[in-house]
């Protein structure tokens, strides 16, 4: 394991008389600094969808949308998109590399003909780089384009909630990144839901957010519906 200087200088300074208790003080510090995902904290909530997938499979050539909460709590999808067969597999509070993790029972046994996928906020707020997230979406290409190479990707843009201001800037470097890979494969497309829902100096409206200034009213769903519409159609 490569340590960083910060977490080096920790190390040196716990010259403790218990040394476990140093060790583990600096193994918390590593997670801390590096916010990673712990995909097996979804394992109940995936076991559903695939309990569900055995009373009545979905149907083939579908539309998923997949990823954190803002997925999971899109819950008029039907009524949206009423030409559109859609399947939702979002899971509340994940990471997008949760999304990777899974892919292979809450993605691909589906065989969509596009998936929609939105996550990276969480991973951003935990400390994660935008450079990481940038790999983090090259893993979930990479795991769905084998399997289905016919299958586009949408990649919703980041949102700038008014509760995660201080990430701002990590937001809007990581759907920079995600503009430039999707331009390399036709079969993905950055689609930008977010810049629709600033007001016109550029700044957040806490009125298309819920109390918690992060998940959306249906009113930003509604931005969401109107800006993705055109991209679902066969």
């Amino acid at each position: 394991m490569v340590l960083s200087s910060v977490c080096y200088t920790a190390m040196r300074s716990l010259t403790h008389p218990f040394p476990a208790l140093a060790h583990v003080a600096v193994i918390a510090l590593l997670l801390s600094t590096n916010g990673f995902a712990a995909p097996e904290k979804w394992a109940a909530e995936i076991d559903k969808y695939t309990q569900a997938d055995t009373i009545k499979a979905p149907a083939k050539g579908a539309v998923v949308f997949v990823g954190s909460s803002s997925i999971r709590k899109w819950t008029s999808l039907a009524v949206d998109f009423p030409s559109i067969t859609t399947i939702n597999r979002g899971f509340g509070g994940s990471e997008l590399t949760d999304s990777v993790f899974y892919a292979d029972r809450v993605v691909i046994p589906y065989a969509p003909r596009l998936v929609v996928v939105y996550a990276g906020e969480n991973d951003l707020q935990a400390g994660k780089s935008a450079e990481a997230l940038l790999a983090d979406f090259k893993a979930f290409c990479a795991k769905i384009h084998p399997a289905l190479p016919k299958t586009k990707i949408i990649f919703l843009a980041i949102k700038e909630s008014p509760s995660r201001a201080k990430i701002r800037d990590k937001v809007l470097l990581a759907n920079k990144l995600i503009v430039a890979e999707c331009a390399k494969d036709s079969r993905r497309t950055f689609v930008d839901v977010a810049t629709p829902m600033l007001d016109a100096q550029g700044k957040t409206r806490p009125e298309l957010f819920i109390a918690d200034q992060l998940h959306m009213q249906p009113a930003g769903y509604a931005i969401w519906t109107k800006v993705l519409a055109p991209y679902l159609k066969p």
